[in-house]
């Protein structure tokens, strides 16, 4: 009996083992995904790149991994959906502003916000001057970056919202109820005859974002919900949530769609198990 609960000890000891190798790895790799969207009252196809929640995560050296993955793509424009950064005081914000940079050399770039991004503009009695110092150095580099704003690409009938959500929509274990009108008062109201595109960073939200009028969202803030399980997908959210609906991959709701970004990096703990970080190759199409 004794013999046996060494052995017993032993294979607990090599699945721990193995299960901290896959964090591992799966921490410091990252695949690209495809996706192809038909989308209503756009003008012309076009491509874009997703990237979200990188965290300040470098691939190689300055991040030269990602910016090959994207020239291999030769999108005609890039959106990041919030979190490049992590609201740590004293953190080095240095790997995303200078990722920002080089994309921005090449690519038309449009940054919407996430909570971390958020909470260093909202907290500034903790954070001083970081979101200043951000919004500079990615603005100058020729960044269009939407803090609850849009623009619009008339080469496509398009328009981009960047939706900075009220960080009391991020709260832990429960989804909050959003406020009636709330999207129509922060972003004013989708474009009719144009296709919108939203940039929001939370996709517990997506039954309003659809209802506000998004073709498409573009979201993150899950991480594809830091392991993945056969059949169970994500395994826990950053509101401490076990398996939640929006995990990562392709939504509907209604006549919208959403694309959730599993993330290019991670935060406080930097493991990510049977999921890989993924950057994502959109096709859009006219409808």
């Amino acid at each position: 009996m004794q013999s046996f609960g060494i052995i017993v000890v032993w294979v607990l000891v090599g699945m721990a083992a193995a299960l901290l190798l896959v964090g591992i790895i799966d921490g410091n790799r990252f695949e690209v995904v495809r996706e192809t969207f038909a989308l209503p009252d756009l003008s012309k196809d076009c491509r874009f790149v997703l990237i979200s929640d990188l965290h300040n995560k470098v691939y190689g050296k300055h991040n030269d991994k990602v910016i090959a993955a994207v020239r291999q793509i030769d999108p005609d424009f890039i959106l990041l959906a919030g979190d490049m950064v992590t609201s740590k005081a004293g953190e080095d914000m240095t790997p995303a502003i200078e990722l920002v940079q080089a994309l921005c050399r090449e690519y038309r770039v449009y940054y919407g916000l996430g909570n971390h991004e958020a909470k260093i503009k909202a907290c500034r009695n903790k954070f001083g001057d970081k979101y200043a110092a951000l919004r500079k150095a990615v603005t100058a580099a020729g960044v269009v970056l939407l803090d609850n704003e849009s623009c619009t690409l008339p080469e496509y009938n398009m328009v981009i919202t960047g939706l900075n959500l009220d960080l009391k929509y991020f709260a832990h274990f429960k989804k909050g109820r959003m406020a009636e009108n709330y999207l129509n008062k922060e972003i004013g109201r989708a474009q009719s005859h144009r296709c919108n595109i939203l940039i929001a960073h939370n996709p517990d939200y997506f039954e309003e974002y659809a209802a506000w009028g998004a073709d498409l969202v573009v979201s993150g803030h899950v991480h594809g919900g830091i392991m993945r399980l056969p059949l169970l997908g994500g395994v826990i959210s950053p509101s401490y949530t076990l398996f939640p609906k929006y995990d990562g991959g392709v939504f509907t709701e209604a006549d919208s769609v959403m694309l959730l970004g599993r993330g290019m990096g991670s935060h406080t703990l930097p493991f990510r198990f049977f999921n890989p970080a993924q950057l994502y190759a959109v096709e859009l199409k006219k409808r």
